[in-house]
């Protein structure tokens, strides 16, 4: 018996903000699920989002053929698909760059972004993230952080691992170090893991677990197995109801066996 994908996405604007900044896309025909954090005036950030997926999108549907140009360097020690992922990243981070520097009113523009790529008829996926979008992962009654954010506070912890509570909280919490859209070139992180039956991996932007802790994440999801459509407009109702301080966007994948309900 095959393993099959349900997959559910949804944004909102949330509670303080005047416009969304967020993007998300669905690929199933590529297995690939993503979702992007605009930044920027103007509405730049919604413009850079967008841009994201759709360049995701173009250079997966261009790599599905044989005879493309490969318009970075092809690492021959990493398999295809994450070659694959990780330069359609980059592409997008180019293509937002380029942009930025031909209209005034997007110049600065950024969005970070998070996808995941299932692959091995879904016994694995490959999951690169650039940014503070995170994903996690509900395995049975237990949520896992799979990335790490980009962050000042990250950055600062690595550094110097002693710091203590009091000196992380005098630190910003929202400074993001890396970015798409903010240089020509961009570190893209990428990791493989393996799938379990019944697995639910949450893409989400920072406007969830800005307002919601890694716990009600995975109580809210448990809670409404198994409609994740049901849990994902479930968890934006409650980071609203928390505050909704931000654009709120999540996707939630989960593996199950064919004939599963």
């Amino acid at each position: 018996m095959g393993r099959v994908l349900h997959v559910a996405g949804l944004t909102d604007v949330g509670k303080e903000r005047e416009h969304n900044e967020d993007s998300y896309g669905l690929l199933p025909e590529y297995n690939l699920f993503i979702v992007a954090d605009g930044m920027g005036g103007h509405r730049a950030g919604d413009v850079a989002s967008k841009l994201a997926i759709e360049s995701v999108g173009v250079f997966f549907e261009a790599t599905s053929k044989e005879d493309i140009t490969w318009p970075f360097h092809f690492d021959p020690n990493l398999p295809f698909e994450i070659n694959r992922l990780t330069t359609a990243i980059q592409v997008a981070n180019n293509r937002i760059y380029q942009e930025s520097l031909k209209n005034n009113e997007h110049q600065g523009m950024g969005t970070t972004a998070v996808a995941i790529h299932f692959v091995e008829n879904h016994k694995s996926c490959h999951i690169s993230h650039v940014g503070d979008s995170r994903c996690y992962r509900v395995r049975g009654d237990k949520i896992e952080l799979l990335t790490t954010d980009h962050s000042l506070v990250n950055d600062y912890l690595k550094a110097a691992p002693d710091l203590t509570k009091e000196q992380l909280a005098d630190l910003p919490t929202n400074v993001i170090t890396r970015a798409l859209g903010m240089q020509d070139t961009v570190q893209v992180d990428v990791q493989t893991q393996p799938i379990e039956v019944g697995d639910i991996h949450i893409l989400c932007s920072d406007g969830l677990n800005g307002m919601l802790s890694d716990e009600q994440i995975r109580d809210i999801v448990c809670q409404h197995k198994p409609d994740i459509s049901k849990a994902g407009q479930a968890l934006i109702d409650e980071a609203n109801q928390n505050g909704g301080e931000d654009n709120v966007t999540v996707v939630l994948v989960e593996v199950v066996e064919n004939g599963q309900n």
